[in-house]
């Protein structure tokens, strides 16, 4: 089986930040009682800025990052729930914000949170189609999520952020990739209807969503663990999707992991959906701790239902 390697992570965020104690003014709620369910403390709402300029940020960034021109990416895939079109797509924008060659696909895909670890399975099995001239891929997770918020909403408008990032990414038959995907259609747990309905906006039950999310989690690294042959005291990062406290302790606490290998910081930017595995993924490689060598399980779960478990060598 083919591998892949990440070269190089960029992310972007919006200006403004926005702290719990803003949404005080909108529903009844505190900052004690959102970080105390949540963890959350802040979060980012564009205000000027679309959803494919912090795209077009987080890749150049992550471009500098690896050393990589635009003119030697032979496919670029975005995973978003909240492009600025229907049509086109945030891929086809970024092709041309960036100068990225025409003669390349570029599309998005619709995972929600579990999005990123989605585009990593379609970068993989893309990146060894000889119908690729370029030996680099670009895959960005990124959401505009403050545009289907209702702020009237307290159970919902204090969870989420938007925000960017993306990574560049080749094949490497010397760093291994495994993936497991899933799904089970379940609008009534997690649903965002959009444009055209009474009310376009998201809405959860965060109770269904907390019980789907405890265990797609533990499953998929249970799962990884017996496919990859790599035990879990191995796993140097447990990269989950950033979407409550609790749900990341919980699977940790009953796997009997040691917490500073789950990498949390959510706190300070909410859940960003399909950008949060990648946000904590940039982080990670800003500190230092994606270094070669690095075993590390990324772990998602959101609407639709679905699920991704990916194992990624560094």
């Amino acid at each position: 089986m083919q591998g892949i390697q990440i070269i190089g992570m960029g992310k972007a965020l919006p200006a403004r930040r926005v702290e719990n104690e803003a949404f005080t003014q909108m529903v009844e709620t505190s900052d004690e009682w959102i970080k105390s369910r949540t963890g959350i403390q802040s979060r980012y709402f564009c205000k000027e800025e679309r959803q494919m300029d912090l795209c077009a940020e987080a890749a150049r960034k992550a471009l500098a990052n690896a050393g990589v021109c635009p003119e030697e990416i032979g496919l670029c895939v975005v995973a978003t729930i909240t492009p600025d079109y229907h049509t086109p797509s945030s891929a086809c924008m970024v092709q041309k914000l960036l100068g990225l060659p025409e003669d390349i696909p570029a599309f998005d895909i619709n995972a929600a949170c579990s999005g990123f670890v989605y585009g990593l399975e379609v970068v993989s099995c893309m990146l060894g189609s000889d119908a690729l001239k370029r030996p680099y891929a670009l895959l960005i997770g990124a959401e505009k999520l403050s545009r289907i918020m209702n702020f009237q909403d307290r159970s919902t408008c204090v969870l989420f952020g938007d925000g960017a990032a993306a990574a560049v990414i080749r094949p490497s038959d010397a760093h291994r990739f495994f993936c497991r995907l899933g799904s089970q259609g379940n609008a009534e747990a997690l649903n965002a209807p959009g444009a055209g309905y009474p009310e376009p906006y998201i809405h959860m039950d965060g109770r269904k969503v907390f019980q789907f999310a405890v265990h797609a989690m533990e499953n998929g690294i249970r799962l990884l663990a017996k496919e990859t042959g790599v035990s879990l005291d191995e796993v140097d990062q447990f990269i989950c999707h950033q979407a409550n406290e609790r749900i990341i302790r919980h699977v940790q606490k009953k796997l009997k992991l040691p917490a500073e290998r789950f990498f949390m910081n959510l706190d300070q930017y909410g859940n960003t959906s399909g950008a949060s595995i990648p946000i904590a993924m940039a982080e990670l490689m800003e500190k230092g701790q994606l270094k070669p060598g690095t075993k590390a399980f990324c772990l998602g779960f959101g609407g639709g239902l679905t699920w991704g478990a990916a194992y990624l060598e560094f």
